[in-house]
């Protein structure tokens, strides 16, 4: 069974574990980097990265596109929504939907 991994600064991924979902705080783009392909090695199929901490680990999230696992989805954070994260979902769903759907 795969488990699902939340990745960013400590205060805006401090909720998910009330969710029980498995928490990773890091303190910049060099640690996340490395707890990213650390944790794709484990079982988590699904991996939630904050906004803030994605633009600084761009080419490795790329590295995860189309492979099956683990899904990276990026969250907005405590300090703000960057808007990439939303736009990925809409490129996803006007992908397998084949037209803009909003």
């Amino acid at each position: 069974m795969y488990k699902i991994a939340v990745l960013g600064d400590y205060d805006s991924i401090y909720g998910f574990m009330a969710l029980g979902l498995s928490i990773f705080p890091v303190s910049g783009a060099e640690e996340g980097r490395q707890k990213l392909w650390e944790l794709a090695q484990k079982d988590y199929g699904v991996i939630y990265v904050t906004e803030a901490l994605a633009a600084g680990m761009e080419e490795d999230i790329a590295a995860f596109f189309g492979k099956p696992s683990p899904a990276i989805i990026l969250i907005p954070g405590i300090y703000g929504n960057t808007g990439k994260g939303m736009a990925r979902v809409k490129g996803f769903v006007e992908q397998a939907v084949g037209s803009d759907i909003l």
